[in-house]
């Protein structure tokens, strides 16, 4: 597994309807590339969006890093939408999973 955390903050004056519509499109596209296995999205009440995508190893995420369409919008992010952002990416160096047995 291989984890990379998208924390950003939005630009006040974005166009919410298109920044969805350039998100969910990012998401469709990554579901498609090889190694992908799950992405999630989190908004706290100040704003902050943290976005987390899983990928079987290392170099599925870079492919997609290097997917056109998707380094097209990140350079559209750093234009249009985004305030500020920070990634975070590697192999978890810990993980712990607890499922609740059906009784």
């Amino acid at each position: 597994m291989y984890l990379v955390v998208f924390r950003n903050r939005k630009r006040a004056d974005i166009d919410g309807p298109a920044y969805a519509a350039d998100a969910d499109r990012m998401h469709r596209l990554a579901m498609e590339q090889p190694g992908f296995i799950a992405f999630k999205t989190y908004s706290a009440d100040d704003g902050e969006v943290v976005a987390i995508s899983e990928w079987i190893d290392e170099a599925a995420a870079l492919g997609w890093r290097r997917v056109t369409d998707h380094a097209a919008m990140q350079d559209k992010g750093r234009r249009i939408y985004y305030d500020s952002y920070s990634m975070f990416s590697g192999v978890p160096s810990r993980v712990h999973h607890f499922a609740r047995q059906a009784e």
